[in-house]
């Protein structure tokens, strides 16, 4: 290990309670050494990525990313993978490792992701991942449709067999408890024959089990769906007089939750409602789990619309998806996304008449993505990152209050979060609201932010207060001079109301009365156009000369939010899909696995695997490579392209394996091959246990007497 790659470090040991200081020496790493990448529970439209690195001591190594559909030619280039340093919060600890997302993919589709890891102090690499995208979830052309009546329900339930869809009658039908599963490929469907015809007056629970749908039924109380798997409810009506669908205990993992309307008991839009001590009920849609997609519903009327679980509670909450919703009237939290342990997607949705608009309290090392959501008429603050929350990344969301325009109040310090091209706006109408203070107007209030948080590229304005003031961590600033120059917002501008082409109005005088959500589009010219940075995999294809600030680039159809259902006018390119497109990544360019028209491109075969650890590594389309490290693949030529020959693999060998040549590829017959890039020596990749706890994934540790204590409490809510 070269010098410049060590430094000395004080070692404590704990024993038998007590924590001893020893005089002892040890040698922290600061080069890398990369463990195995990995893509955990790909949802329909986005794919996790997950890296465990030991060393990096200094935290300045980086991860690229590109990708592409198997069989296509082209790379895309995504969003860098974010540095996840090895840390802990409230109970819950994590690894050292770098996360990150890809985005706006193509259902049901393989991906060959490219990451590159680059340490200056030693360990860079190169690597391929596969991942596929899971489909949308659609009733099997063999499945068998059972016609079921209020009088035959329960037998017919009982009988249940996979591919058996119960197709209900109308009528009022007593609540039921799902005793049968279903499979991955031919699941159980519980379906209204005609849409909120099929009333079930009392509660549906589907405790236990996997690969039950719900679709179209009217429920008269709560959805239930502890420790279970690849569960549906979609286009449902649910009213309740408490939690709209609940997924705890284990959770619920790889479910889709869309398309619905849950509506809760808080109606009350009040002072005496908001915040966590106020007179507020329910939680719209509240799970732990991994892997669940929670999309375009419309929620109304809780104490929190959108929620995860907290403290001991929450169990492997990460690769979730929440899109597309349309959520009003959440008197604590519009989205409470606690707890949340990396690769959160809180993406394109609606949020209006809510105390908060997104809480991360905390993030528990992240990733947790906040992008193009619109906050209109939230009180207390638009981001909760309190509870010393770690990774919080916020891109292009527009946000209009009464109040501080962005302010966290958390009283500890929060660490490691990224803003980017949002727009923050608040003003006159700031008081005390549900016992707290939303602030008198300031520009930003963030005073316990440290110096691993970067904010830049961020529009920002006070309405009716005439000053343009706040404070970022340690630093205060009185102008947007001051604000470029003693703060990371190098690139901030002002806006005003102007920035919008319709005429909205600033809650000038409170968040009382209810507000109805307005239109947040820009105008041209605005302050906001032209103002952002680009961002890979987030605002590719953006007009002008530079993206847009907040959630609508100048000129573009906002997503639909809320439910899909009686026909959505699609907009292709606009990384929503609507209506009948089979697809939507942001663009009209076809070659990249979604056509001009936003349908699935076919693709070829022949395209290269991914390399595994110590494993037969391959390369891509004929290309020709120098020296993998492990041993060596052949590679191999996509149909039609690049056909010479192919080097080695790749691949990372285990420690002390050393470098092998890899052996000689082909592939059909193409043009020539350019130079591969060339392999790099494997290191250790041993998992490394951190606190005494077990790794979940090789990434997540969940402390020890934590874990202990989530054992002991019932599993049944």
């Amino acid at each position: 290990m070269p010098a410049r790659a060590l430094r000395s470090v004080a070692l404590t040991v704990v024993l038998a309670g007590a924590a001893l200081l020893l005089p002892t020496t040890v040698w922290a790493q600061a080069s890398t050494t990369p463990g195995t990448p990995t893509a955990p529970h790909p949802t329909l439209e986005n794919i996790s990525i997950v890296w465990p690195v030991t060393g990096d001591t200094d935290n300045d190594a980086t991860v690229s990313v590109r990708y592409r559909a198997v069989g296509s030619t082209t790379y895309r280039t995504g969003l860098p993978l974010r540095r996840v340093p090895a840390g802990s919060a409230e109970g819950h600890s994590w690894v050292n490792h770098h996360s990150g997302s890809l985005f706006d993919l193509v259902p049901g589709t393989a991906y060959e992701i490219e990451l590159s890891l680059a340490d200056p102090d030693g360990g860079s690499m190169v690597t391929m991942l596969n991942a596929t995208t899971r489909p949308e979830p659609t009733i099997p052309a063999t499945a068998r449709m059972v016609a079921v009546t209020t009088s035959n329900f329960s037998s017919s339930l009982s009988a249940a067999m996979p591919g058996d869809v119960l197709v209900l009658a109308s009528g009022t039908y007593q609540g039921f408890t799902a005793s049968r599963n279903g499979t991955a490929a031919m699941p159980i469907v519980i379906k209204s024959q005609t849409p909120g015809g099929a009333i079930i007056s009392g509660e549906v629970r589907l405790e236990g089990r996997s690969y039950v749908w719900l679709e179209d039924l009217a429920i008269r109380n709560r959805v239930v769906l502890n420790d279970s798997t690849g569960i549906v409810v979609r286009g449902c009506t649910i009213t309740t007089p408490g939690s709209g669908v609940t997924g705890l205990g284990d959770g619920t993992v790889d479910s889709y939750i869309c398309d619905n309307v849950v509506t809760g008991p808080t109606t009350n839009w009040a002072d005496a409602a908001l915040g966590a001590e106020g007179d507020n009920l329910g939680e719209g849609i509240q799970i732990t789990g991994a892997g669940t997609v929670i999309c375009h519903n419309f929620v109304r009327g809780f104490r929190d619309c959108i929620s995860t679980m907290e403290e001991d509670e929450a169990v492997d909450q990460r690769s979730i998806d929440i899109y597309g919703n349309d959520l009003q009237l959440g008197a604590d939290d519009c989205i409470e996304a606690d707890f949340t342990m990396g690769n959160v997607r809180i993406m394109r949705n609606r949020l209006t008449n809510c105390f908060v608009g997104i809480s991360g309290q905390p993030t528990l090392g992240g990733p947790m993505y906040a992008v193009r959501n619109v906050m209109y008429n939230v009180v207390y603050s638009p981001f909760k990152l309190h509870r010393g929350s770690v990774g919080d990344v916020a891109l292009h969301n527009t946000v209009i209050k009464s109040g501080d325009a962005l302010a966290v109040y958390a009283g500890v310090t929060w660490s490691r979060a990224m803003f980017r091209n949002n727009i923050f706006i608040g003003g006159q109408g700031g008081g005390t609201y549900g016992t707290y203070s939303n602030g008198s107007g300031q520009i930003a209030q963030m005073p316990d932010a440290d110096a691993t948080c970067s904010f830049d590229y961020d529009g920002f304005g006070s309405i009716g207060t005439n000053m343009f003031r706040g404070r970022i961590g340690s630093a205060s600033f009185t102008s947007l001079a001051t604000l470029q120059s003693a703060t990371t917002e190098a690139h901030a501008v002002q806006v005003d109301m102007s920035a919008f082409a319709a005429s909205v109005m600033q809650p000038s005088s409170g968040p009382f009365p209810e507000r109805m959500p307005p239109d947040l589009r820009l105008a041209a010219g605005s302050a906001a156009v032209d103002k952002g940075l680009a961002l890979p995999g987030i605002n590719d294809g953006f007009a002008g000369s530079a993206p847009d600030l907040g959630a609508y680039e100048l000129g573009s159809t906002p997503p639909h939010y809320g439910p899909r259902t009686g026909g959505v006018a699609a907009v292709c390119g606009n990384r929503a899909r609507e209506g009948t497109e089979q697809c939507d990544d942001g663009n009209t360019t076809s070659g990249d696995g979604c056509s001009a028209t936003c349908t699935v491109e076919a693709t070829t075969t022949g395209a290269a695997g991914a390399s595994g650890t110590g494993a037969a590594g391959t390369t891509g389309a004929g290309v020709a490579g120098t020296t993998g490290t492990g041993r060596g693949g052949s590679g191999t030529g996509a149909a039609g392209t690049t056909g010479t020959t192919g080097a080695g693999g790749r691949t990372t060998g285990a420690a002390g394996a050393g470098t092998i040549v890899g052996s000689a590829g082909s592939g059909p017959t193409g043009v020539a091959g350019s130079a591969g890039e060339r392999g790099v020596t494997g290191g250790c990749g041993c998992a490394v246990p951190v606190g005494g706890a077990q790794a979940v994934a090789g990434v997540w540790l969940l402390a020890a007497a934590t874990l202990a204590a989530r054992r002991r409490r019932s599993r049944r809510r």
